[in-house]
């Protein structure tokens, strides 16, 4: 490797960062505030800092009574209970009851960090009790910790890649960081690593899932792509986690390639029936509220032809839910629509007049478990199953879209990483490089953001107390 460059750094921080979205920030903050020199490195330029968090809105938090703009109660025993019915039990109960138990009080930190709530949102994510939503969305809450940091003197470099950590001994001794005008070599006291998962580097996907991801949406960063993850693993740091499993939602299809972001999720999906390219119905739409079912059905879209397909529903369920940042296609007849979705229209009016007759009346409940099934249909749909014969009708192209992926960082509940020779002495992770210990498979909405920031706090103070 070529000499460090010239310009004035830090090159000896008590603690160094690499990532720059919210357990990131979260990291520096608190090691800044135990009395440590921090330095942050981010691999995106200024205006795209903050890796996911940028398009985050919502963080879930545990209360045991109202707090802020948080309604009711949501206790940890029903917080846990939701996890492990979407990961289907496959988590570290140890760290996933930390993150819980720890995520009351991260509010009341963020709040003091600058991030302000707002009540939540309407539509098919409305979650008053469970879920603050951020005023201002994610961008606002990145740059109120940015904010922070700039007043409190932590170093922030931008378009700054870290390409290796040389490991001795059980710990870091040097961290190589290329940035435009130079490569620099740091010796931190202290790492702390929260630069997310792989999913931007298509490449690596396509190893891990097959040559079906290329048709994959990355909706989160174009900046995680592993190198920091990948760089580790390969000095036999331990992992944890399954390269296949991730944070996939179903987005429009035709949002771009990377960083579309949470405007690009459709929410339609409890009030539709999805079909596939062959116009046939695969699974039951009306599982369950669409917090705890939206993040399936990106791996759902991924298993059919050419991993799309279209949510179809008529003029009465228009209003229900979230719009996308595009327009439905419309038209005022199924085969007309079908014409412009490119679907067989025989064969989707076929599978339309099918589920319409196993429709049956009922009282239509759309914010609850309504109980409204069909009958004598293959899927069912168990809740919310109305007949789609209301004109105009609308259709939406559905794409997988990737947020992060699930393989990561082992660590332990100092959120220290493990590494070939038992726990690293001076190496801590945060975020979603170590999300997969507790998030084994599926998601539940604005658990990402209570990991991120409870271990984020986490490291930051572990790695604070070692420098």
């Amino acid at each position: 490797m070529s000499k460090p460059g010239t310009e004035d750094h830090n090159l000896k921080p008590d603690v160094l960062v690499i990532g720059g979205g919210n357990a990131a920030m979260t990291a520096a903050l608190q090691a800044r505030e135990a009395g440590k020199s921090v330095t942050v490195i981010e691999a995106a330029p200024k205006a795209y800092r903050g890796g996911n968090s940028r398009h985050t809105r919502n963080f879930r938090c545990m209360h045991n009574g109202p707090l802020g703009v948080l309604t009711g109660d949501y206790d940890p025993d029903e917080y846990f209970d939701d996890l492990l019915k979407v990961t289907k039990g496959d988590t570290d109960p140890q760290l996933a009851k930390l993150a819980i138990e720890n995520s009351e009080s991260a509010y009341r930190w963020m709040e003091a960090h600058g991030v302000r709530f707002q009540p939540s949102l309407s539509g098919t994510l409305s979650l008053s009790r469970t879920n603050a939503f951020f005023l201002g969305g994610g961008k606002a809450l990145v740059n109120a910790y940015y904010a922070r940091a700039e007043d409190a003197g932590i170093t922030i470099l931008y378009d700054a890649h870290a390409n290796h950590l040389e490991i001795s001994n059980n710990q870091v001794t040097e961290v190589w960081v290329s940035t435009k005008a130079q490569e620099l070599c740091f010796k931190p006291a202290a790492v702390v690593v929260a630069s997310g998962g792989f999913q931007a580097d298509t490449d690596w996907l396509a190893r891990a899932w097959g040559p079906a991801a290329k048709n994959f949406l990355i909706r989160g960063t174009p900046y995680n792509r592993g190198v920091v993850l990948k760089d580790l693993l390969d000095q036999d740091i331990q992992s944890v986690g399954d390269p296949t499993q991730c944070h996939a939602v179903a987005i429009d299809g035709r949002a771009p390639k990377f960083d579309g972001g949470i405007v690009t999720r459709l929410d339609c999906v409890p009030f539709s029936i999805v079909v596939n390219r062959n116009a046939e119905r695969f699974y039951d739409e009306g599982e369950d509220v669409w917090p705890k079912r939206y993040a399936i059905w990106g791996r759902l879209v991924a298993a059919q032809p050419d991993q799309v397909g279209y949510a179809i529903i008529d003029s009465k369920s228009r209003d229900l839910f979230m719009p996308s940042v595009f327009p439905p296609i419309e038209a005022d007849t199924i085969p007309q629509l079908a014409t412009k979705l490119g679907l067989a229209p025989n064969k989707l009016e076929h599978t339309i007049e099918t589920f319409n007759a196993a429709c049956k009346p009922g009282p239509f409940k759309p914010t609850e478990l309504d109980g409204l099934s069909t009958q004598g249909l293959s899927p069912a749909k168990t809740n919310w199953a109305r007949p789609i014969h209301e004109p105009p009708f609308y259709g939406y192209s559905l794409r997988p879209g990737v947020t992060f992926t699930y393989l990561g960082l082992k660590v332990d509940q100092t959120a220290r990483v493990s590494g070939k020779q038992g726990p690293m002495e001076n190496l801590w992770a945060a975020g979603e490089i170590m999300a997969g210990s507790i998030l084994g498979q599926g998601y539940l909405a604005g658990f990402g953001m209570t990991i991120g920031t409870v271990f984020g706090q986490i490291a930051g103070r572990e790695a604070a107390t070692h420098a």
